[in-house]
């Protein structure tokens, strides 16, 4: 780089916004590349995976392995390579000027080179007596990572849209019984979803009912939930207004939430990054038609489920988390290539 040293002094080459397993995954590969990553841990260290007792469709772990387990392995094999991390939740972010800065809520700034984007999407909790302490615990909010441990149980899923849908269809392969709770009397899922649903043998409908508590321990996992229903729909509201529901606790082994995620992307309001409508980032394709992780501004990368509406996996974010770091680097290579100063010719 050609700029002066004490104008560089405190410019980071690679700040990482997250350390969920994408956020790792780029950490490993800028530190092998010698690049000195800051991760940013944000206010959910670890991201969703420490939501979850066990893996088991991560390559590599036969046996499966803990969420906060695999987690911590790839904090330590970034840390080893000489990644830093630091406890920091970014609030704003001026993506206009370079170096790119970073306002943190505690007051600090960053400046950076090169920016990735791994801070995830949050899944979207209803708000159940006891869902915090059973998370991970028979409540799940991806029946991908957990279906498989709920063979022969009965099991409800939350919500009424496509995603609803698809984790029901999925958990119809394992348990017993699936029953998709709606607060409306009609699905809000694309007609050829809510069909293979409703043709499904295993999966029933309970209409106009939310959940409103979940039974069982951490020791035990969740053993029930109470059900709350009224025939207008939408009935938790209808209780606080006074009106009369129908509450009724039914015997469950696993309760799965489908209500949609929240990615977490706030701090690039304004920015020209851009989002769809729901905050998931868009990345780019180069010249030859190829995926990329680059975003609409140069030196901004998305990994993981930031960028990923659909998959949501944790081997899907651990790909992306190298091909962001590997953009960055030649994307820094790029940079300090075009920004050095030409050699003198010696007359």
């Amino acid at each position: 780089m050609n700029e002066a040293t004490d104008a560089t002094a405190d410019v980071r080459n690679v700040v990482i916004v997250g350390s969920g397993i994408a956020g790792l995954s780029a950490a490993v590969y800028a530190a092998r590349a010698d690049l000195e990553p800051l991760v940013l841990e944000g206010p959910e260290p670890g991201g969703q995976l420490t939501l979850t007792t066990d893996v088991e469709n991560y390559l590599g772990f036969p046996e499966g392995v803990g969420g906060m387990e695999l987690i911590g392995n790839g904090k330590d094999q970034a840390e080893r390579f000489g990644a830093e991390f630091e406890h920091g939740t970014v609030e704003d972010a001026a993506l206009g000027d370079r170096p790119f800065e970073l306002d943190l809520s505690n007051g600090d700034r960053l400046r950076t080179r090169a920016l990735i984007v791994a801070s995830g999407a949050s899944a979207r909790w209803v708000g159940a007596e006891n869902e915090a302490e059973l998370m991970g615990y028979g409540l799940s909010t991806c029946a991908t990572c957990d279906g498989a441990f709920h063979r022969g149980d009965d099991v409800l899923v939350i919500g009424g849209g496509d995603s609803a849908m698809e984790e029901a269809l999925f958990l119809a392969k394992f348990a017993d019984s699936v029953t998709v709770v709606h607060r409306r009397e009609e699905l809000r899922a694309s007609e050829i979803m809510a069909d293979r649903a409703r043709d499904n043998e295993t999966i029933e409908f309970r209409w106009n009912t939310e959940l409103e508590a979940l039974r069982g321990s951490q020791e035990e996992g969740v053993t029930g939930a109470t059900l709350v229903s009224h025939p207008e729909g939408y009935p938790l509201e209808q209780a606080a207004n006074g009106a009369d529901v129908t509450r009724e606790t039914v015997d469950v082994g696993g309760v799965f939430y489908a209500i949609g995620h929240t990615p977490n992307t706030d701090f690039l309001a304004g920015t020209a990054v851009n989002r769809d409508e729901s905050g998931y980032l868009h990345t780019r394709t180069d010249d030859a038609g190829r995926a990329t992780t680059e975003t609409a501004v140069e030196g901004v990368f998305a990994a993981g489920d930031v960028a990923d509406p659909n998959y949501q996996q944790a081997i899907t974010a651990a790909g992306t988390g190298s091909m962001a770091a590997l953009d960055a680097e030649a994307y820094l290579d790029t940079l300090e290539r075009t920004t050095a100063p030409a050699l003198e010719v010696s007359q």
